[in-house]
């Protein structure tokens, strides 16, 4: 279960929510509400695939994520630039465990400029604090 704790260092910075144990997860499902939940969907997949050691996994990976990303038209398109979307083109034959870099650093600061002070802001996150706090004092009481 989310904690009040983790809740309240997720205002710290955009850093302490992704790496939380429940963050990315809250955050994924306000993103739905704003309808950009490929951005931290695609930054995970980042996560999972630099940590890949096998150069066959790596390839079949690093193909489903141009498919599902990167490719134009693809079905959770993210918002990057056409040099570094070329550059995946082109990497894409051979995948290194760095050719999604500099996708995945876009997109963080997409969701760090954009949408992370608008969930700060937002009743979603709100509610979810005032819950947790309510629940805190309610177990202080008894």
């Amino acid at each position: 279960r989310v904690s009040l704790e983790e809740v309240l260092q997720w205002s710290q910075s955009f850093e302490k929510l992704v790496t939380s144990k429940y963050g990315p997860m809250i955050y994924k499902t306000y993103l739905k509400t704003e309808h950009s939940d490929e951005n931290i969907e695609f930054w995970l997949a980042c996560e999972v695939y630099k940590k890949i050691t096998s150069q066959r996994k790596r390839i079949s990976m690093a193909r489903k994520l141009f498919t599902s990303y990167i490719q134009p038209q693809a079905p959770n398109e993210i918002n990057i630039d056409s040099p570094v979307r070329n550059a995946i083109i082109r990497n894409i034959q051979e995948p290194t465990e760095s050719c999604f870099d500099e996708a995945q650093r876009i997109i963080y600061m997409h969701m760090e400029r954009d949408s992370y002070p608008r969930f700060l802001g937002s009743q979603f996150y709100q509610k979810l604090k005032h819950s947790l706090q309510t629940t805190d004092n309610n177990s202080l009481v008894n």
